[in-house]
């Protein structure tokens, strides 16, 4: 997702730059590793569960579409002030990807059992979970997870693919951005992150149309978009906690050559 923020980070390639290590660029090409691998494991999963990926949303009444936007925006809204509060209670449970993943399963398999109806109920709790997920990420990467910066790149993190999805994976504005902070920028931002978590939400949505059988594929889809946001989440902190050594420049231009490398086989060698 590209953004224009108010400022960038102080730390900028120039003569000066540590120049990247064998282990920084090792880092780095395991990270593009996993973006492409989560990439295609999710478009798997929801071509399998939801048909088509591009017919996902034309499965979904008309009424349904013009609501998920909407949906999205408060969902994001939400986690974002809720992840502001101390991770006490029910965060303290589900301190690890594979807590969150069965969190989103049992919510998933709820939100389907009903059909449509319950499955749109179950969005807000379902984006909470993976915003969480997210948070906790952020923390293993050095940052202050109830921090605003911190959950504003959280936010971020919505906003990087998915199914159907035009991201090339190779955009990597996100590294250095230092994102203002007033509530109309976070409003701006949730504006611009919203439409594409809109998309993923929409094929999670009509795969859970049918009472029942929407159950496992609530549990299966959510399992697997938590599972998706996670590896991109250890994408996003992984490449800025490099930034903050090797500089913003330095670590995209290299995490960029490594997903053009993947996307082009021939490249490798």
């Amino acid at each position: 997702m590209t953004d224009n923020t108010d400022a960038q980070i102080p730390v900028k390639l120039g003569d000066s730059a540590i120049p990247l290590s064998d282990e920084a660029r090792d880092q780095i090409a395991r990270l593009a590793a996993r973006q492409h691998n989560a990439t295609g494991v999710l478009m798997q999963v929801v071509t399998f569960l939801g048909g088509q990926v591009e017919d996902g949303l034309k499965l979904l009444p008309a009424s349904t579409r013009a609501r998920l936007d909407g949906a999205a925006m408060r969902g994001l809204r939400a986690s974002y002030d809720a992840a502001g509060r101390s991770q006490g209670g029910i965060g303290r449970f589900i301190a690890t990807d594979r807590a969150h993943k069965a969190l989103a399963s049992v919510s998933g398999a709820l939100g389907g059992l009903g059909g449509l109806p319950t499955a749109l109920v179950e969005l807000p709790l379902a984006t909470t979970v993976i915003f969480r997920a997210v948070q906790r990420i952020a923390a293993e990467h050095g940052e202050d997870p109830l921090a605003a910066e911190t959950r504003a790149q959280c936010l971020q993190v919505f906003g990087k693919g998915g199914p159907g999805s035009e991201d090339d994976g190779i955009d990597t504005s996100f590294i250095g951005a230092r994102l203002g902070l007033s509530g109309a920028a976070i409003n701006k931002l949730i504006s611009k992150v919203a439409p594409k978590f809109a998309t993923v939400l929409g094929q999670k949505l009509a795969a859970q149309t049918v009472p029942v059988l929407g159950a496992a594929a609530g549990a299966g889809t959510n399992y697997t978009f938590v599972s998706y946001y996670t590896d991109i989440a250890h994408v996003h902190f992984g490449l800025r906690k490099l930034a903050r050594t090797y500089g913003a420049d330095q670590v995209a231009d290299a995490f960029t050559l490594e997903a053009i490398k993947l996307k082009n086989p021939r490249l490798r060698a």
